[in-house]
């Protein structure tokens, strides 16, 4: 009962999950959300990246992957409100979530260096490659910023 009960309880609040979300950016690019300093990032339609979009909390970062021709993560967001009804649903039960540009990357990480990066090998990117929205482990997450030359402040 206690192995079950560890596995579901969440970081605290001071520690942030991470994530990583997709869009191409001729539908909503990166340098887009920096213009408009926050969206909502809704239109999912993928039982298990909404499920992923329910998980995240106030305070999760995001890498922002730009997918189609560039295949590349670009910047960090953050979510700036957890899990809602998705207003392009139409009552559907679909779930978005709000977020916010944090930092753009010193250098986009491409694809191809991700798939090359033997730390990177079991990220969910690489391995669920159809989903919009994946989650990123910590260790993840930080070998993309190095990856992208980029810290945290």
């Amino acid at each position: 009962m206690l192995a079950v009960f560890t596995a579901s309880v969440r970081c605290p609040p001071a520690m942030a999950a991470h994530w990583l979300i997709k869009s191409e950016p001729q539908v909503y690019a990166w340098t887009t959300l920096v213009h408009e300093r926050r969206t909502v990032w809704d239109g999912v339609r993928n039982y298990e990246a909404r499920n992923f979009l329910r998980a995240m909390l106030k305070g999760d970062l995001l890498l922002f992957y730009h997918s189609g021709d560039q295949k590349s993560v670009v910047g960090v967001a953050r979510v700036t409100k957890a899990h809602f009804a998705d207003p392009s649903a139409n009552g559907e039960d679909w779930s978005a979530i709000e977020v916010a540009p944090v930092v753009g990357l010193a250098r986009p990480v491409a694809l191809s260096a991700m798939r090359d990066d033997a730390a990177l090998v079991a990220f969910a990117l690489l391995r669920k490659s159809r989903l919009s929205v994946v989650p990123a482990t910590p260790a993840e997450f930080a070998r993309v910023l190095a990856l992208g030359g980029t810290k945290l402040a």
